[in-house]
């Protein structure tokens, strides 16, 4: 059996990728709270003021567009090295 590639089954490929992709949501949503949490919260208290609130919001909308920002350029990167090296085996 060594050796032999072995076909995996589709539904479990499809059920690994779904819970890879969900795997890498909970650490962004970890990552993202521990950085805002640290940034906005100065003292705990029963409530958030509006201050803390707004400090919330905006440091998670940043955080995303920057996640999203950086997996465009990732995906602009590897697609640029992709055509060059097409390009270059011609």
């Amino acid at each position: 059996m060594e050796g032999q590639g072995v076909t995996a089954d589709p539904q479990l490929q499809q059920f690994i990728e779904v819970e890879s992709q969900k795997q890498r949501f909970q650490q962004l949503v970890h990552q993202m709270t521990e950085v805002c949490w640290e940034k906005c919260m100065d003292k705990p208290g029963p409530k958030l003021d509006s201050k803390t609130e707004t400090c919330f919001v905006n440091c998670v909308e940043r955080f995303i567009d920057t996640s999203q920002f950086i997996l465009n350029r990732l995906e602009q990167t590897q697609r640029t090295r992709g055509s060059s090296s097409e390009s270059m085996s011609d």
